[in-house]
């Protein structure tokens, strides 16, 4: 092989620290036996460069990539997917080690190691991964400054260096096209399937759904309202609304159970109370649910409303969105129910659960065959008697209802809000589950509500005869804390708030500079989703809208050269320039101005030309020079080339005097 085609050292350890930062974000999602992978990998080239081992033949690269595809086929039972499919790139990569000898197969390695980097937005693009990539793209880029460095043996941050140089250079390039450039949707924003559970509230609930949610600290979604927040209690954010029930599985109507007469969204026309106006942006749940307080009316043309007065996007969510809405949270809704709508919101299974059944009857006619007088004595019931709230409710049977309200009394908000519709709808009254999230957390920074996965929440809605849907939340008779205070408030020491979770800030929110970072990097967070992520082709054509007013080809087009010139002005004049003499000897510096003045009288020195042929060559064109030039040179020699003489500054102040007093004149 010659010489020109292998890869330096210092190249190769920049190659392996690329690749182990581009596997670093995806550790919590591959399995551990590709890290292995990588490593034996890693290892591997690094013998084959000290001549210890020798490149692995055909037959063992071919061996460990079907190894490699059958431990993915087994590690996802699939392969096809985002997972899947990332992990198998990720495969590849670091295979790709096991063969690379010669330049060509680096360059081809680092072109695709740009690629590799974007994949990990597939899964986030949050601020911090965006920072942490651009550091990589950083590493990746030093790789290859590292390939055209031949001459260097040694480990260098030197190519780290110019690497960083060449991309603050192409910054402003990228900022043109992000602001000017026709908004294309990137990869991440295209529709993947992915192997990974999905996030949120689903569209079912069984016993301990909404409990399991509450172990996870993931940001739900981010509301900002244009005036005050409402109180805590009011922050009911509504998702879901469950009105089927089938072996112990409460769901939601599809379309086609829906009656097309019933499918119209209801409005209501007399909009009384206080309104709020907000804007939520919400995290991507591969779902088409959207979620807002009561009674909401959407801004967007994006947003539907649902005729159990619900928001809905047309599409699944693959990415994020925000979306604005106005709500009116004490209006009375649906003052006439349907026949339809109330036969739905009162069926039962034809058996089970018989001991609830009897109760609710028997206390139904307690209260005079009153709705309200009912729903009363009901949450009296979870409030007076021994009824707990708790994360790890014990598993309940076929007969779930009577076991959780004669049994266990152990139970999460679930528990409580399918019990409390179970026992109305026994009695005839209409009422339905309702999932979503409650409360939230109030930014200080920004004024931004941060509601998390762990706020996720399910009350009832009970229709009464003059009111309509009324919102009937047990949890908030069982345990009001944790509607007031939220969670973290309302769990025994023995649970433990996020204890799956320990490196979870939000269990050290009682730490005053924990919790102030953690709320700075969301503020942070916030504004890069809504600034940089959600510049859709709207936002892009309002901001240039408002610098050139009238959009045409002619205006954009002086739009872009007027920023070119901005922009590469300062770079060209940093390439043209003369090189700076600040970093020269005073006596090369007095030299140079002696040259300047010999090339304005037409004798120009040539690249690399000596003082003396320089000195020669003029005194050829100009005789009457000779004494001056050679006086001159000869005091620049003296001080450039000779030992450091006792009297330098004498001779350096000789030099000076000399040139000023050169004064040539053209003939």
């Amino acid at each position: 092989m010659k010489l020109e085609q292998q890869i330096p050292r210092n190249a190769l350890i920049w190659i392996v620290l690329a690749q182990f930062s581009l596997l670093l974000p995806h550790l919590g999602r591959v399995p551990m036996w590709l890290v292995l992978v990588y490593v034996a990998a890693a290892g591997t080239r690094v013998l084959v460069y000290q001549g210890r081992w020798s490149f692995p033949s055909r037959g063992v690269k071919v061996v460990c990539a079907a190894t490699c595809l059958g431990g993915i086929w087994l590690s996802y039972d699939s392969l096809i997917g985002l997972e899947p499919t990332v992990a198998l790139l990720l495969v590849a990569f670091s295979l790709k080690l096991l063969e690379l000898a010669q330049k060509k197969d680096a360059y081809l390695l680092l072109f695709l190691a740009y690629f590799v980097c974007v994949t990990e937005f597939l899964f986030s693009q949050e601020l911090q991964v965006t920072l942490y990539l651009l550091a990589v793209v950083t590493v990746i880029t030093a790789a290859l400054v590292a390939l055209q460095q031949p001459e260097k043996l040694e480990f260098s941050l030197l190519p780290l260096r110019r690497a960083g140089v060449m991309l603050l250079q192409a910054f402003p390039l990228m900022l043109i096209l992000f602001l000017v450039f026709p908004r294309i949707d990137p990869l991440w924003s295209v529709p993947l399937q992915r192997q990974a559970a999905k996030s949120g509230v689903s569209n079912f609930m069984s016993p301990g759904d909404i409990s399991n949610l509450s172990l996870s600290g993931d940001v739900a979604f981010r509301v900002q309202f244009d005036d005050f927040v409402p109180a805590r209690s009011q922050l009911y954010w509504r998702g879901l609304v469950f009105s089927k029930l089938e072996d112990s599985t409460w769901r939601a109507l599809t379309w086609s159970e829906v009656p097309a007469n019933e499918r119209r969204p209801l409005v209501v026309q007399n909009l009384v109370g206080q309104r709020f106006d907000y804007s939520v942006l919400l995290e991507a749940t591969q779902q088409n649910w959207l979620y807002s307080l009561r009674y909401a009316r959407p801004s967007d043309l994006g947003v539907m409303s649902t005729n159990d007065f619900r928001l809905q996007s047309p599409i699944e969510l693959e990415d994020q969105k925000e979306y604005r809405v106005s709500s009116w949270t004490d209006i009375p809704i649906e003052l006439e129910l349907s026949d339809w709508r109330r036969e739905v919101e009162t069926q039962l299974p034809l058996s089970g659960n018989s001991r609830t059944r009897e109760l609710a009857q028997q206390m139904y006619s307690e209260a005079g065959e009153d709705s309200r007088s009912f729903v009363r004595a009901t949450m009296a019931m979870f409030t007076e008697q021994d009824f707990h709230y708790t994360l790890r409710p014990p598993r309940l049977g076929g007969n779930s209802m009577d076991e959780f309200l004669f049994e266990s009394r152990r139970g999460f908000c679930e528990h409580y809000a399918a019990v409390f519709v179970y026992m109305m709808r026994a009695a005839g009254v209409p009422a339905r589950v309702v999932a979503g999230y409650q409360g939230g957390e109030l930014s200080p920074i920004n004024g931004t509500l941060i509601v998390h996965q762990f706020d996720a929440h399910a009350w009832a809605e009970v229709w009464l005869p003059g009111e309509g849907w009324v919102r009937a939340d047990p949890t908030a008779a069982i345990a009001p804390e944790r509607i007031e205070r939220g969670l973290q408030y309302s769990m025994g020491d023995d649970e433990g708030f996020l204890s799956g979770s320990p490196l979870s800030p939000l269990r050290y929110r009682n730490v005053a500079w924990v919790n102030l970072l953690r709320l700075r990097l969301d503020a942070m967070n916030y504004s890069w989703q809504r600034l940089v992520m959600e510049f859709d082709s709207a936002k892009q054509y309002n901001l240039l809208s408002g610098l050139i007013g009238e959009i045409s080809p002619a205006r954009i087009a002086t739009l872009v050269g007027v920023i070119w010139m901005l922009v590469l002005g300062p770079v060209l004049y940093t390439l043209l320039r003369r090189p700076a003499r600040a970093k020269l000897d005073p006596a090369t510096l007095s030299y140079l101005d002696f040259c300047d003045r010999m090339a304005a009288q037409g004798c120009v020195r040539e690249p690399r030309e000596t003082p003396a042929d320089y000195a020669r060559r003029a005194i050829e064109q100009r005789p009457e020079w000779g004494e001056q030039v050679m006086a001159i040179t000869g005091a620049y020699e003296t001080l450039s080339y000779l030992p450091p003489l006792q009297d330098q500054e004498a001779q350096l102040q000789k030099l000076r005097n000399l040139v000023r007093g050169f004064r040539p004149r053209k003939q």
